[in-house]
């Protein structure tokens, strides 16, 4: 799955308990006629993904659907969602990166070497 939108915050990395599990979050506004601010949390080695982009910025990021299920201390079952996200484009440069450079203005110059007594055979 994918979700498409403009930047709005892009917190610090996290680190939790004594194995070092580190998260990092992200909040995207989508551009729709109700626009959603969506969270979505990289994790490990994911976090680092983030250091290239900034608020403002139009992103693409691939994303997870979590679950998980716990039970409290009073034997009460809960559910929780996350959205994980693995990876993130910049759609600005991914457009202009796809786009050929144009030629220089001077590149379509009329060619004035050619000789009218030259002929072609061309059928037309």
């Amino acid at each position: 799955m994918e979700i498409q939108g403009k930047v709005k915050m892009i917190g610090q990395t996290q680190t939790f308990g004594n194995n070092g599990f580190r998260k990092r979050e992200i909040v995207v506004t989508t551009e729709e006629q109700y626009p959603q601010h969506i969270m979505v949390e990289f994790v490990q080695d994911k976090t680092d993904l983030l250091n290239n982009f900034q608020v403002g910025n139009n992103v693409k990021i691939s994303i997870n659907l979590r679950g998980r299920e716990w039970v409290n201390p009073q034997g009460e079952t809960k559910y929780f969602n996350s959205i994980q996200g693995w990876r993130i484009e910049n759609i600005d440069q991914s457009v202009s990166n796809n786009m050929p450079p144009m030629p220089p203005a001077d590149a379509f110059e009329p060619a004035n070497d050619l000789n009218e007594e030259d002929h072609d055979d061309l059928p037309f």
